[in-house]
């Protein structure tokens, strides 16, 4: 099987999270990870209450650390030797930069740190939300969120995630007259307990926060194939990750795309999802069915992982 690695974003977090690790040889990466996010992340993973682990600062640099021990992990179980394409969900980007080795460790919890507390401040600022629309396609939610632009409400595409699961951010007010629009199109909107309008115009102060931020940071000329947010394409260091970075603040989350950029331009025929929870498991089932998966989202799905490989005939 040709292998794909793919990495959660904000979202998957909870209390308690990184107990499982905290035995791995991986553990040892917390204290790097604080350090350079300025962060006690031992904290965020072990003692945290849930209610403050969704600030989406801490939020982001906990998924971040768990997915970075996962990987880690499953790299020295022998896992992932041989990876075609690496992809992250939002926050997850910077985690399969980092996996590729684009981008080393120290710069990636900085960058992750200083971006969630962007998203914050730009979050604070203005009084935004996010909603999901499920069982309407992506054409006629493009049409309905013209629409009422065109009206004069501030509403956005902002996750293209799967058939029938498309993510709305804006004002409060335009979120709710989504929802009262949705049954248009065939669809339902469910509100998410987010902290601001997200991939939306509304982060541009965070974008530019961010950009700064990633002036200093060192990408590698030349990686393994690593497909971006903003528009869905592989890339092997012949970009301009800060610019696609910071693109990524006010665009939608190309998903959808990104799966069938790994699946079908990368052939990669399994992808397993490295960090907590199993949510893009849940969006790949429905994006690209004959892909195989698996997700590892603690050290016992790893072993369980490794003993299934070992038992494959050679």
């Amino acid at each position: 099987m040709t292998i794909g690695l793919v990495f959660p974003g904000q979202g998957t977090q909870k209390q308690e999270m990184g107990a499982p690790w905290r035995d791995t040889e991986a553990w040892g990466l917390v204290e790097e990870i604080s350090r350079h996010a300025g962060e006690d992340v031992e904290e965020l993973l072990l003692r945290t209450d849930a209610d403050l682990l969704r600030r989406t600062d801490l939020a982001q640099l906990a998924v971040f650390a768990v997915s970075v021990m996962a990987h880690d992990e499953a790299r020295r179980a022998g896992l992932v030797a041989e990876v075609a394409g690496y992809a992250g969900h939002s926050l997850g980007e910077y985690t399969a930069l980092v996996a590729a080795g684009a981008l080393g460790l120290a710069d990636g919890a900085r960058l992750v740190a200083a971006r969630g507390r962007a998203m914050r401040a730009a979050a604070e600022a203005v009084d935004g939300t996010m909603g999901v629309l499920v069982a309407a396609p992506l054409e006629k939610v493009s049409e309905l969120v013209e629409s009422m632009r065109a009206d004069g409400v501030e509403v956005w595409v902002a996750n293209m995630n799967a058939p029938g699961q498309v993510v709305l951010s804006g004002s409060r007010d335009g979120i709710e007259q989504a929802g009262k629009r949705a049954p248009e199109i065939g669809a339902k909107l469910i509100n998410l307990a987010v902290g601001g309008a997200f991939h939306s115009p509304y982060m541009a102060p965070a974008a530019e926060q961010l950009a700064a931020a990633l002036a200093e940071a060192r990408f590698a000329p030349e990686h393994p194939p690593v497909v971006a947010n903003t528009d869905a394409r592989a890339y092997r260091g012949d970009c301009d990750w800060p610019a696609l970075a910071v693109s990524q603040l006010t665009s939608p989350v190309r998903w959808e795309e990104s799966v069938h950029t790994l699946t079908e331009e990368l052939g990669c025929t399994r992808l397993i999802e490295l960090g907590p929870g199993k949510t893009l498991n849940g969006l790949i089932r429905r994006i690209s069915p004959g892909t195989a998966l698996a997700a590892v989202d603690g050290p016992d799905a790893l072993r369980k992982l490794v003993e299934a490989a070992q038992e494959q005939p050679a």
